[in-house]
């Protein structure tokens, strides 16, 4: 699955200042991405703020995003959850003929053990169309991934071909690159540590920063592909303090406060999210300033 080595981006859902969905800003964020040179779309991943759509928002985004992207880039899918019924049932009733594979949560909340992770993705493999990458991100589900499930699940199922690893853990990263079959990606889901992912053989990242900046940071993940690692990690620091500032009041509202500062949309979130602080907000304007 050669389209999905380098940056993919996480991409965020626009509102107006009412809370409604802001379609042209949408197709803004999307162009913008295309035209920075990112290798493909993720939608309606958690920086979407999917969990505070209704399900006929959620496919008012997909057609939109689908429409404006026309073809360009492959396109990827979030559908996960903990309920793994629902995972199945909307994996076999939503139209995916648009999409290239899906991006599936591990279950959140439940804290299920290992095994309960392994029975999950073995009924979202056999459910899904698509190939699968499996989303590890244990700050937002209470539970951690470990290499050994994920191994298995990739030895096991032929449609399961990558993992988004967000635990901000290298060595964790690292035995996931040794241990997994030889075509299988491990694409990063930290930010700060995408770049020693990718020299140490990771496939690439499904980013956030690279949403903001994706000339910057899909260029600096090539280099890393290339082993050109002096001029990645100029790149790498030119960004970090970008990657710092985004987190810091949390996702998304870090990267809606880049995008209004760019004037693509607005900063606008949904509670339970806020926007980030006016103290923040003049800390990107900045950095911004000092990118252009």
């Amino acid at each position: 699955m050669k389209k999905f080595n380098g940056t993919g981006v996480a991409l965020l859902t626009p509102f107006n200042k009412d809370f409604s969905i802001d379609f042209d800003g949408l197709e803004r964020v999307v162009n913008h991405c295309i035209e920075g040179a990112v290798e493909y779309l993720v939608v309606l991943g958690t920086t979407a703020e999917s969990a505070t759509l209704s399900s006929e928002e959620k496919q008012l985004v997909i057609d939109k995003i689908v429409a404006k992207n026309n073809g360009r880039l492959p396109l990827v899918l979030g559908v996960g959850g903990n309920n793994t019924q629902n995972v199945v049932k909307e994996l076999q009733s939503r139209d995916l003929s648009a999409f290239d594979a899906i991006l599936s949560v591990s279950p959140y909340y439940n804290k299920p053990t290992q095994e309960g992770i392994y029975q999950h993705f073995k009924a979202v493999a056999n459910a899904s169309p698509k190939p699968i990458i499996l989303y590890n991100v244990p700050g937002r589900t209470s539970s951690n991934m470990l290499p050994k499930t994920v191994i298995r699940l990739a030895n096991d199922f032929n449609n399961i071909i990558g993992i988004k690893e967000a635990a901000g853990d290298i060595v964790q990263a690292m035995q996931l690159i040794k241990g997994a079959p030889k075509d299988f990606m491990v694409i990063s889901g930290d930010d700060m540590i995408t770049l020693p992912m990718v020299l140490a053989g990771g496939s690439g990242v499904i980013s956030v920063i690279g949403e903001g900046f994706p000339k910057e940071f899909s260029e600096m993940v090539r280099l890393g592909l290339r082993r050109e690692v002096n001029k990645a990690y100029e790149l790498h620091y030119k960004l970090a303090p970008a990657i710092d500032m985004i987190f810091a009041e949390g996702n998304p509202a870090g990267i809606k406060a880049v995008f209004e500062t760019l004037n693509i949309c607005s900063a606008t979130v949904r509670l339970p999210l806020v926007e980030a602080s006016s103290e923040l907000k003049q800390q990107i304007e900045d950095f911004v300033a000092q990118m252009r």
